[in-house]
C-alpha cells in the first residue's frame, strides 16, 4: 500500500490533494487521465425497466464496497468483489453473464453496495456493463466510483488474499479463485479503495474472504424481487406482509441477514437443501430443543459487527475509537458466555446441520478467548445499553492491578462522579426542591425538575441552560458543568490507560478470529432454521421433496394466508414438461395473480430450506425466477403500460431455459384487443418453446382455445358461482378447463352505479357477438392430431411414473387396467372426432349476418394452429406411440386434472 490514488483531472481542473478528491460530473472518481473526447453513440436500453421501488429493503444501512471489471467478448466475463466493512466479509465472484448483463445486476441487488468502483476508462465512451450499471443504480441504491485501471491488479489481489484472509482458508481460496482473474484484480481495486481512500486497514489474517460461484444460486432479477414482495410489501414498506417478514422470525441480527440473503438468492443444490429439511424437521419434532435454542439465541449481540470493530484498524485513532474497543471487548465477553447455552441446547442433535452446529459450538473452541478475556477484564463487567452505565462499565473494565496508575485514575473518576451527585444533593436541601440528576452523552450529568415544583415561585438564577420537556424541567448550574469537565479528563484518562491493556487482549483475540467467524455464521444458520421452525410450529407447512415434477396439494399463498381474517381456500398444482405451459383464466378477482403467486413463492420457500404451506409438495430445482406482473405507466421514464410490459417480457424471453419459472398475469392488456391477443400468442409460443415452467394469467379466452392442444399446454381456470345475471359467487378454486362464464365482466360491471340501461346494453351486444362467433366455430384436422399426440405422451407420463414408483402387484396391476381403460376411451372418443371431420370438412352454419372480419378471424385462428403444430415438429418423435408421460388418472372431465395428479404423485411416495 505503498502510492496514494492520484485525484481527479476528469471533466474538471482541480489540484490535486493528499486524498482523492472524486468530480465526475454526477460520479465519483479517481482517474488521472483526460477524458477522451469521442462521442458515445446512443443505444437502446437492455436493463429491465423500474417497477417503482427505488431500492430493495435492506434490514439496516450497511457499508458495502463493490469493484467491478469486465472482459471484452460477445459473452462477457464479468469480476466482482464486495467488502462490507460492517460485518468484516470479502466476497469475490466471477460471473459468465449475457449481453443484458442480468445475472451481474442480480448479485449487485443482493449485496446492495452503498458504492461501487469502476474502471475509469468504461466511462468515456461508456462501455455497456456501465451504461447498464449506471440505468441500475437507483434500483440498486449505489453510486458510481470510477478508479484509474492500475489498481486491478492479479498479483496485488493474490497478495492481499495471502496477507489478510484467515490463515486455514487461504489455500482453499486461492484454488478457488484460481484462473478467475477478474474476481481476484476486483479485490485489489476495492481493498486498495478502503485503505487509500477511506482510511481504513484490516490486521493481519482477519479478513473473511470467500469466492460465490455464480451457479449456485437461484437468479431472481430486481423487478421480480419488487413485483412478488420478497423483501418489502408493495403498498407499505414498513409492513411485515411480504415474504421475509412472514419468514423473519429470526432472534439475531446475522440470522436476519442470513435469511435475507437466502430470499433473495435462493439455493440451487439438492443436497444442501436435504440437510436443512433435516434439521428443520429435528427442531419442529424436539419440543425441548426447539424452546432451549430459540431461548439460547434471545437478545443476541451483532457479532458480526462486535469481531469487525476489532479487526478493522483506524489510521487515525482517536478517544471515541479507544473506547469503541473497550466497548467492543465487553461485547465479546458476553458473546463468548452466551455460546455454551447454545451448545448445550443442540445435545442429542442427530441431523447433519445441528451437529456440525453444535461441534462449532463447544467449550474447547472458546475457552481460549474466554481465558485470554478473563485474564483481563473483570468478571462482573457486562454490556450495558444505558450511557451512564456504559461509562462506567468502560471505566471499570479493566482488572485492578493492571496498571497502577489506572487505579488512581479511577479513584479521581469515582471522587468527581460523587461529588456530581453531592452537588444536587446540596441544591435540594438549599433551595427547597426535589429534583433528580440524571445523564446522556452529549450533555453529560444534568438536573431535571417536576414542574409542579416551581409554580408558585421563580426558578432560582443558579440553574442554567434551561428549557422545558413536557412536565419537566430540564437544567444545569456552572458548578454541576464545571465537576461535568472534570468527571470527562479522568474518564478520558482511565479510557486511555485502560487502552494499552485492552490492545494487547484485541491483538491475542485476532488470532482466534477464524473460529469465532466460523461460530458467528453457525449461530446465524441455527437461527434462521429456527425460525422456520417456529413458522411451522404455528401454522400448517409440510416438508418438500425435491423431484423432477412440481406437484403440490392444497397448496396457499403464504402472505395472503397470514393476513386474510377467513379461511384460505387451498388448490392443487401439477406441471411436469408435458404440462409444462399452464393458461389460467377467470373472473375478475376469482383469484388468479394470487394462485400463480403462491407457486412462484413456494419455490422461493422451498429453495431456501423452509416448509412450504400445502398438505403435499415436489418440486424440482429451478435456476431462474421470472414474474411479469401488474400493469403500471411509468411516468418517470415517459413508459405507458404497453411499452413497460413489452420490455419486461422481452427481458424474459431473452434469459428464460428450461431451468427456469416464470409468471405472467394479463400480458397484452394495454393495447387494442385484437393486437393483444396476436401478441399474447406470440409470446406464448415462444414461452412453449423454451421448456420452461410458465403460470400464465389471462382474460383472452381464445388464447387459451387455440393453444389447448399444444403439446406441453394445458388450461385451468378460477372457478365462480353465477346464480343470475346480478350474483356472482367467486369460489377460488382452480378447475380444468377455459372459463365457461361468457360475460363475467358485464356482471361484475352491475355492482358499479352506471347509468341506467347502459350494462342491459352491453349485455345485449355481447350476446349478440357471442352467436356470431359460436357459428363459425369449426373442428380441425390439425386440432384431433394434436389431441391424439398430446394423449399419447400423456400415457407415456403415466408410465414411467410407474415404472419409478412404489406400487407392486395386485395394486400396480389395477392401476394399469385402470389407465388403459381411461386411455381406450378418450382415443376413442377422439376417432369419433376425427370421422365426423373426414364426413364434413367443411359444415360451417352461414349466416347472412356474419361477417367478413370474422371469417378472416377463423382463419387467422386455424392458421395460428397449424403454425403451433409445425413448431411443435422438432419435439415430434418419428412415431406418436412411441413417445408418452404424466398428467393425470381418472376422468378427462374431472373439475380438477391437477388435483388427481398430485395424489398420483403423493400415493406413489408413500
Amino acid at each position: 500500500m505503498a502510492q496514494r490514488i492520484r485525484p481527479s483531472t476528469s471533466y474538471s481542473t482541480s489540484a490535486s490533494v493528499s486524498y482523492p478528491s472524486y468530480t465526475y460530473g454526477e460520479y465519483n472518481t479517481t482517474t488521472t487521465s483526460r477524458p477522451r473526447t469521442r462521442k458515445s453513440t446512443g443505444r437502446p436500453s437492455t436493463a429491465r425497466p423500474r417497477t417503482g421501488a427505488s431500492t430493495i429493503a435492506r434490514i439496516e444501512a450497511q457499508q458495502v464496497i463493490c469493484a467491478i471489471a469486465e472482459s471484452r467478448g460477445i459473452s462477457p466475463t464479468v469480476g466482482l468483489a464486495f467488502i462490507n466493512l460492517d460485518t468484516n466479509e470479502a466476497v469475490l465472484c466471477q460471473i459468465c453473464d449475457s449481453q443484458t448483463y442480468v445475472r451481474t445486476i442480480h448479485k449487485l441487488s443482493v449485496y446492495a453496495p452503498s458504492e461501487i468502483l469502476i474502471v475509469a476508462t468504461a466511462a468515456s465512451p461508456k462501455s455497456k456493463l456501465f451504461s447498464i450499471v449506471e440505468e441500475n443504480l437507483e434500483g440498486i441504491g449505489s453510486k458510481l466510483t470510477l478508479l484509474d485501471r492500475r489498481y486491478w491488479s492479479e498479483s496485488a489481489g493474490l497478495e492481499y488474499i495471502q496477507t489478510l484472509a484467515f490463515v486455514d482458508d487461504v489455500e482453499a481460496i486461492k484454488v478457488s479463485v484460481s484462473g478467475n482473474y477478474y474476481a481476484v484484480s476486483c479485490i485489489a481495486a476495492v481493498l486498495k479503495y478502503v485503505d487509500l481512500g477511506l482510511g481504513l486497514s484490516f490486521s493481519f489474517h482477519s479478513l473473511r474472504v470467500k469466492y460465490e460461484p455464480s451457479e449456485g444460486s437461484m437468479m431472481i432479477d430486481v423487478s421480480t424481487i419488487y413485483s412478488l414482495e420478497l423483501v418489502q410489501n408493495l403498498q407499505n414498506p414498513k409492513s411485515r406482509d411480504c415474504l421475509f417478514g412472514l419468514l423473519n422470525e429470526t432472534l439475531t441480527p446475522m440470522g436476519a441477514r442470513l435469511l435475507r440473503s437466502n430470499v433473495l438468492q435462493p439455493l440451487t443444490n439438492s443436497e444442501t437443501l436435504k440437510t436443512r429439511y433435516d434439521a428443520l424437521d429435528e427442531l419442529t419434532a424436539k419440543e425441548e430443543m426447539f424452546f432451549t435454542t430459540r431461548s439460547a439465541l434471545k437478545n443476541s449481540l451483532d457479532v458480526d459487527k462486535i469481531l469487525t470493530a476489532l479487526i478493522v484498524i483506524s489510521t487515525k485513532p482517536t478517544i471515541q475509537t479507544t473506547e469503541q474497543s473497550i466497548n467492543q471487548v465487553i461485547m465479546l465477553k458476553q458473546f463468548v458466555a452466551s455460546i455454551n447455552p447454545v451448545y448445550e441446547g443442540l445435545t442429542g442433535s442427530r441431523s447433519a446441520i445441528l451437529h456440525d452446529i453444535r461441534e462449532l459450538c463447544a467449550p474447547e473452541n472458546t475457552a481460549p478467548v474466554q481465558d485470554i478475556i478473563e485474564r483481563v477484564i473483570n468478571e462482573d463487567t457486562t454490556y450495558a445499553k444505558q450511557p451512564l452505565e456504559l461509562r462506567n462499565q468502560r471505566t471499570y473494565a479493566v482488572k485492578s492491578g493492571v496498571n497502577g496508575l489506572l487505579d488512581v485514575a479511577r479513584t479521581t473518576y469515582k471522587e468527581a462522579t460523587e461529588d456530581a451527585y453531592q452537588h444536587s444533593t446540596e441544591l435540594s436541601q438549599e433551595y427547597d426542591i426535589q429534583l433528580d440528576l440524571k445523564y446522556d452523552s452529549a450533555r453529560q450529568f444534568y438536573i431535571r425538575i417536576p414542574v409542579s415544583e416551581i409554580e408558585e415561585r421563580p426558578l432560582p438564577p443558579v440553574f442554567t441552560n434551561v428549557f422545558r420537556k413536557k412536565n419537566m424541567i430540564e437544567c444545569q448550574t456552572l458548578e454541576l458543568m464545571k465537576r461535568n469537565q472534570k468527571i470527562t479528563i479522568s474518564h478520558q484518562e482511565v479510557v486511555l490507560m485502560s487502552d494499552e491493556a485492552v490492545q494487547v487482549l484485541i491483538e491475542e483475540v485476532r488470532g482466534h478470529m477464524s473460529m469465532l467467524f466460523k461460530i458467528c455464521e453457525a449461530i446465524a444458520m441455527l437461527d434462521m432454521l429456527a425460525a422456520f421452525a417456529q413458522l411451522v410450529t404455528t401454522r400448517d407447512y409440510v416438508r418438500p421433496k425435491i423431484t423432477d415434477t412440481l406437484a403440490i396439494q392444497a397448496g396457499r399463498h403464504p402472505i395472503r394466508e397470514k393476513i386474510m381474517n377467513k379461511r384460505f381456500v387451498p388448490n392443487d398444482v401439477y406441471a411436469t414438461q408435458q404440462s409444462r405451459f399452464q393458461i389460467i383464466t377467470g373472473c375478475n378477482m376469482s383469484g388468479k395473480s394470487t394462485y400463480i403467486r403462491s407457486v412462484a413463492l413456494m419455490s422461493i420457500m422451498v429453495q431456501i430450506g423452509s416448509f412450504v404451506p400445502a398438505t403435499y409438495a415436489s418440486f424440482p430445482i429451478l435456476h431462474q425466477l421470472f414474474a411479469r406482473l401488474g400493469m403500471d405507466d411509468n411516468i418517470e421514464t415517459n413508459v405507458s403500460t404497453f411499452a413497460a410490459e413489452m420490455r419486461e417480457i422481452a427481458f424474459i424471453l431473452r434469459n428464460i431455459d428450461k431451468r427456469s419459472m416464470a409468471i405472467v398475469d394479463e400480458l397484452g392488456r394495454g393495447t387494442s384487443t385484437r393486437d393483444g391477443l396476436a401478441i399474447a400468442l406470440s409470446i406464448a409460443e415462444a414461452l412453449i418453446q423454451s421448456r420452461a415452467l410458465i403460470w400464465f394469467a389471462t382474460h383472452f379466452k381464445d388464447l387459451a382455445t387455440i393453444l389447448m392442444e399444444r403439446t406441453g399446454v394445458v388450461s385451468f381456470h378460477l372457478a365462480v358461482e353465477l346464480q343470475n345475471t346480478d350474483n356472482m359467487n367467486m369460489l377460488y378454486r382452480v378447475a380444468q378447463g377455459v372459463v365457461q362464464e361468457s360475460h363475467y365482466g358485464i356482471a361484475l360491471a352491475r355492482v358499479v352505479p352506471l347509468p341506467p340501461g347502459l350494462v342491459d346494453h352491453a349485455t345485449h351486444v355481447a350476446h349478440k357477438l357471442e352467436r356470431h362467433t359460436l357459428r363459425k366455430k369449426r373442428t380441425s384436422a390439425t386440432v384431433i392430431h394434436e389431441r391424439r399426440r398430446k394423449l399419447i405422451l400423456n400415457l407415456k407420463e403415466h408410465l414411467v411414473q410407474a415404472q419409478n414408483g412404489v406400487m407392486e402387484g395386485a395394486v400396480l396391476a389395477a392401476w394399469l387396467k385402470e389407465l388403459q381403460r381411461e386411455f381406450v376411451t378418450r382415443m376413442t372418443a377422439i376417432d369419433a372426432d376425427a370421422s365426423r371431420v373426414e364426413q364434413n370438412n367443411e359444415s360451417v352454419d352461414e349466416e347472412p349476418d356474419v361477417d367478413q372480419d370474422e371469417d378472416e378471424d377463423d382463419d387467422e385462428d386455424d392458421e395460428m394452429r397449424d403454425r403451433s403444430d409445425d413448431d411443435e415438429r422438432e419435439e415430434r418423435p418419428s412415431t406418436c406411440a412411441s413417445q408418452p408421460s404424466v398428467i393425470t388418472i381418472g376422468s378427462h372431465n374431472t373439475s380438477s386434472e391437477s388435483a388427481s395428479s398430485v395424489r398420483a404423485v403423493s400415493e406413489n411416495e408413500r
